[in-house]
């Protein structure tokens, strides 16, 4: 009985969990060093990567032309990463519109309780899909 007991706390062991203690260990992943960057469209900011698909506040672009975002907060890539003063001078994003669409329906709702107050409003917001391109700097 004992000697199963020790086989499978060798088990254990060998699988990285050592029983009644907090040493678990990791696998080491490689990740692959991509460019990104921190836009600003709408009043919000992003961060996107080459590749990548936002939703973002509506912009009058019809689907499939290609807009280039110009307001570059920030711009990485792997270890290295230039912040703007407030914005990145000569860096660019170009990303290529692939729908227009609403949101799901955001509900509000106002109770004043004991006063026979209620009150229900709905919004929809609109947004545009755009397909990232390239990120220069």
């Amino acid at each position: 009985m004992v000697a199963g007991y020790v086989a499978g706390l060798a088990d254990f062991v060998r699988s990285g969990i050592i029983f009644g203690s907090a040493e678990i260990r990791l696998q080491n992943s490689y990740q692959e060093v991509n460019m990104y960057a921190v836009i600003k469209t709408g009043g919000k900011q992003y961060r996107v990567a080459s590749g990548e698909k936002i939703k973002v506040e509506q912009i009058a672009a019809d689907v499939g032309q290609e807009i280039v975002i110009d307001q570059v907060l920030a711009v990485g890539n792997g270890a290295e990463l230039k912040v703007g003063t407030p914005l990145v001078s000569g860096a660019t994003v170009k990303a290529t519109v692939v729908a227009h669409g609403k949101h799901d329906k955001v509900h509000i709702f106002k109770m004043r309780r004991r006063k026979h107050y209620q009150k229900r409003q709905g919004h929809r917001q609109q947004f545009t899909e755009l397909q990232i391109g390239v990120i220069a700097a």
